[in-house]
Order: structure tokens, then sequence, then C-alpha cells
């Protein structure tokens, strides 16, 4: 089967396996793929350490290359992950922060291997996008004290 066209690649710090795992673990539609290992010596690691592991994160194919610790993860890049109702929302946020991650505000969390993550439910998208824009700043103003989000607090500022 040919690679795909387009594929996101996260730098680890010689962890990516460990962290591809997690994520397949964790999150559904998503699986380890080959693991590569380096044919020789390279700056963040020696011939026969895990070079590159192919994973896919919810259907969206991703290498995990453990380039060492030149460029940690930023929050310049996360993945937005849309939940459906409270449950799904804890079981991926509670996953992510029970496993070395910690909470961020409006949502986002950073997991053990500093990769940021929006854990979004789909009410809140529907209710800062209103066309009302009084109920809209409403719930918005509500989410912007939040870190993990409480669907039932949006829900009840959406609707005053």
């Amino acid at each position: 089967m040919p690679s795909p066209k387009n594929t996101i690649c996260l730098w680890y710090d010689g962890t990516a396996l460990e962290a591809a795992q997690f994520y397949a673990a964790t999150f559904p539609d998503s699986a380890v793929g080959a693991v590569l290992r380096a044919p020789g010596d390279y700056p963040a690691g020696q011939e026969g350490n895990i070079l590159t592991v192919e994973f896919t994160v919810m259907g969206i194919p991703c290498l995990g290359l453990n380039g060492g610790p030149a460029f940690p993860q930023t929050e310049a890049f996360s993945f937005q992950v849309a939940t459906d109702d409270q449950a799904e929302t804890d079981r991926l946020w509670n996953a992510i922060i029970d496993h070395g991650g910690r909470p961020s505000a409006c949502g986002w969390c950073k997991d053990k291997w500093g990769l940021n993550w929006q854990i979004t439910p789909r009410v809140l998208m529907e209710a800062i996008s209103d066309p009302d824009r009084v109920a809209a700043k409403r719930a918005f103003d509500a989410m912007m004290e939040m870190t993990k989000i409480d669907i039932a607090a949006i829900e009840k500022a959406w609707r005053g």
C-alpha cells in the first residue's frame, strides 16, 4: 500500500512509539503502524534506535520522528477532537491528563509529550456560532472561564 500523499510529522525526543501507542489506545480509529529503526547514527541517536513511527490518530496519518530535544511541541499545532457528549469529553480529557498531561484553558490540554489537544464538544461550536450573537457571546464567555468544557454549563449560558 502506498504511503499517504500528506502526513503530519510530529517531533519527539525519543518517545514517538510510546506516544503512538497511547494515542492508539485512547482515540477511536487510531493505530500504530510501521516502526523504522535508524540504519546509522544520527545527531539525536544511534544505529538501531527507533527513528520514526507511522501511526494514525482518528484516521489522520502521522509520522512520529524521534528527532531529539531541539524542537519541543508548542500550541502552534494541536489536534482538535470533536466530542458528542460529556462522557466522551471527560474520557478523552481525563485520559490525557491522567497520563502525565496537564490542563490548559477553554478545552485545551497538553499530553505528556507536549502535544496540544482541544477536546471540543460539538455543542460548544454550535453555541458560539449561533446567529443570535447575544446567545453566542454568553456561551463564549462561559467557555472562557473553563478548563475542561462543561456541556451543561455551556448549554445553560447559551439559553440564557
